[in-house]
């Protein structure tokens, strides 16, 4: 068991996140970044808009991921030993372009409730201030759900462009990441990212989230799997295992699975973005 120190639960208490975290070998971050480059190449546009999410579905190497034992024995020691796979989605930057995730807090429109969860970033390429890593707004987990202005920017990463205003960015901290690193957050902590100014592409693999069991989602229905312990309460739709990379029924799971989703993140939203 590699559960996280004392040390690193007093900082995640006091500040909403602790990294970085060794997950991954360099080794193994480049055969994600060989996995998701074989396909686009072959699969065009399946990973685009909703396409980002629930890729563990279609692929058994990000499933792996999901169930490393490093990872798990961290997510445990903040919600538990019964640990459920909620959902999983992939953060791309490409060099050249203008992407960017505006500071929110993820608890907003994701519908998970109570907040017994953590979402687990993981680089699967260095990620730094260059090529425009997430950045942690320390302690602002302790406070409520904050107002968030909804601006479906072109560029805007998230599905509604939610947006805290006026974050100061002085005191918001850069999660500097390894390629096979990871950090974890809190639902309520305000974060952010900004544009990739480098010359690679800028990739974040994210279990967003690993809830315990006795989450609930209050606005929809999600597809889980159990990555330790056990689902005492069952609330939840089982998603396909899957064994090898694209099958044709797992490839149908993820399409009912992202179908919901949707519809979990434009809940009371008029109009619907890309993603």
């Amino acid at each position: 068991m590699a559960n996280l120190s004392d040390q690193q639960m007093d900082f995640y208490k006091q500040n909403g996140y602790v990294s970085p975290i060794n997950i991954l070998s360099p080794q193994e971050a480049t055969e994600v970044r060989e996995e998701i480059e074989i396909i686009e190449n072959k699969y065009p546009d399946i990973l685009e808009g909703i396409g980002r999410n629930y890729v563990h579905i279609i692929s058994p190497l990000f499933n792996k991921i999901c169930l490393n034992n490093k990872m798990l024995d961290a997510v445990e020691s903040i919600i538990g030993k019964n640990i459920l796979i909620c959902g999983t989605t992939l953060f791309i930057k490409n060099a050249n372009e203008k992407e960017f995730v505006s500071f929110h807090q993820d608890a907003k429109y994701i519908g998970l409730e109570p907040h017994n969860w953590v979402t687990a970033w993981i680089a699967i390429t260095d990620s730094n201030e260059d090529n425009g890593c997430m950045r942690m707004w320390p302690g602002s987990h302790k406070n409520n759900l904050r107002y968030h202005n909804q601006k479906f920017d072109q560029n805007n990463l998230l599905t509604r462009g939610q947006t805290v205003e006026d974050v100061p960015i002085e005191d918001t901290v850069p999660i500097i990441l390894k390629a096979g690193q990871m950090s974890l957050h809190h639902p309520t902590i305000v974060h952010g990212s900004g544009i990739n100014k480098s010359k690679d592409r800028r990739i974040g693999f994210v279990v967003q989230s690993y809830i315990g069991d006795n989450v609930d989602q209050v606005l929809g229905k999600i597809y889980v799997q159990i990555a330790r312990g056990e689902d005492r309460y069952k609330l939840h739709e089982y998603s396909n295992i899957p064994t090898e990379l694209m099958n044709k029924k797992d490839i149908e799971c993820r399409k009912r699975a992202n179908h919901e989703l949707s519809k979990i993140f434009y809940s009371g939203s008029k109009k619907i973005g890309k993603f």
